[in-house]
């Protein structure tokens, strides 16, 4: 399958792929992802744009996908099922690629009543599942949802999330490979912080014949303080060992010590087999990360 997409041939092809993030501001001003999508360029594979990240309205994933992709970044469009019916989902999806977009990542989205809309509907018409069904639906039989044939299709490189770290290892591996059936190309995963405890996850993953059917990226990231170690770690499918708590309360520059368990994390992922890649995410810190891909010579 050849959608147009660089961050496929770049899994493809057999080369650790990286991704990050780039979060939209909360306003109409379209330089702020053009500066943070410049910083990447030429250190990322491709880069998601968040749609409405925490249910906290932002500038269009979409909108900001395509200031990206001029920016020299190749981005991954977020869809989310929470703010959008299936009428609106499939539109924005079939402009996006008419646009130039070529990924898309498939997410059920955070709900309404935790973001700064607490009283909005959420729509939810679509579930991530059905999302997946649908694009490739699109992609391989040219259809709509509703059976109707279109003159032309959008072939989107698609993805998805995992929470590899999150409740047992059989469960989340049926769930994913229900996914590549459903039309997953590739994963993006919660924080890994436990390459040990990561590895028995990788070796099914591989054992199951997925690894050969999508790619995994292992997310990873700085963190930047103990406070907010002990915050992430009460977050559903976080997990961050002890030994890394005690480094970041005995650390003198408890940043800096973040960055450096981020890189160690990142060589000990490079020589698991399975992992295609990580996901970069920095939390509250997002301009750190090029000098991170930098220093864990990813590019």
């Amino acid at each position: 399958m050849k959608t147009g997409s660089a961050l496929e041939a770049r899994l493809a092809g057999g080369g650790f792929a990286v991704t990050a993030e780039i979060g939209p501001p909360k306003s109409a001003d379209g330089e702020v992802v053009q500066r943070k999508a410049a910083a990447l360029a030429g250190l990322v594979d491709a880069a998601n744009v968040t749609d409405n990240q925490t249910a906290v309205v932002r500038l269009s994933s979409i909108a900001g996908a395509l200031i990206a992709k001029q920016a020299g970044v190749e981005p991954i469009v977020q869809a989310t099922c929470r703010d959008r019916n299936r009428i609106a989902i499939q539109s924005d999806l079939l402009g996006a690629y008419a646009l130039g977009l070529r990924n898309v990542l498939c997410m059920t989205g955070d709900a309404a009543k935790v973001g700064n809309h607490p009283n909005a509907k959420d729509v939810f018409d679509l579930t991530t599942a059905e999302l997946l069904a649908m694009l490739r639906g699109m992609r391989e039989e040219h259809t709509f949802l509703n059976g109707e044939v279109m003159a032309v299709a959008p072939s989107y490189f698609t993805g998805a999330t995992s929470a590899p770290m999150l409740g047992p290892l059989d469960k989340e591996l049926a769930r994913l490979e229900q996914r590549v059936k459903l039309g997953a190309d590739f994963f993006q995963s919660q924080f890994v912080f436990d390459v040990a405890a990561f590895r028995p996850f990788m070796e099914q993953w591989i054992d199951r014949g997925l690894a050969a059917r999508a790619g995994f990226l292992a997310g990873v990231g700085p963190l930047k303080s103990l406070a907010q170690a002990q915050h992430m770690n009460g977050l559903p499918g976080v997990v961050i060992p002890s030994n890394i708590l005690k480094r970041l309360a005995d650390a003198g520059d408890q940043q800096q010590e973040g960055v450096t368990i981020c890189l160690e994390i990142i060589a000990q992922l490079r020589q698991l087999p399975g992992v295609a890649g990580v996901h970069v995410m920095a939390v509250a810190q997002e301009d750190v990360v090029p000098d991170l891909i930098r220093a864990a010579k990813l590019r």
